[in-house]
């Protein structure tokens, strides 16, 4: 992977690296914006204008490409997407133990006993 690529993308912003996974499998916009929604519980709500910015320079990068789907235009990641993908998982895995790691140690309760909302 080109290092000014890994620079530009990580850190990753969340509408990015969720982006990244709903299209693992070709999906076309609206069905990328339902995927999102519903993985993260509403949480993250992608607008159309958010989204088609940032496909078009996910493309434009190579990290995704425009596959055709049922007469519509679809997405999917590429290899250098992928790469992305995973090197931002491992920091962000990093990150999370790091974080876990120092509020045990500092006697803080970190939430993970509770269930996500």
């Amino acid at each position: 992977m080109e290092e000014g690529i890994q620079k530009k993308y990580i850190p990753m912003t969340e509408t990015t690296y969720y982006t990244l996974l709903s299209v693992i499998v070709p999906r076309h916009g609206y069905a990328i914006m339902q995927y999102v929604s519903e993985l993260t519980r509403g949480r993250i709500v992608l607008g159309t204008g958010t989204l088609y910015t940032m496909v078009g320079r996910l493309v434009a990068d190579g990290i995704i490409v425009q596959v055709p789907q049922d007469g519509k235009k679809a997405y999917q990641i590429t290899d250098t997407g992928t790469e992305l993908l995973q090197v931002e998982t491992q920091r962000l895995g990093k990150q999370l133990a790091d974080g876990v790691s120092v509020m045990k140690e500092g006697g803080i309760a970190d939430g993970s006993e509770q269930q996500p909302q």
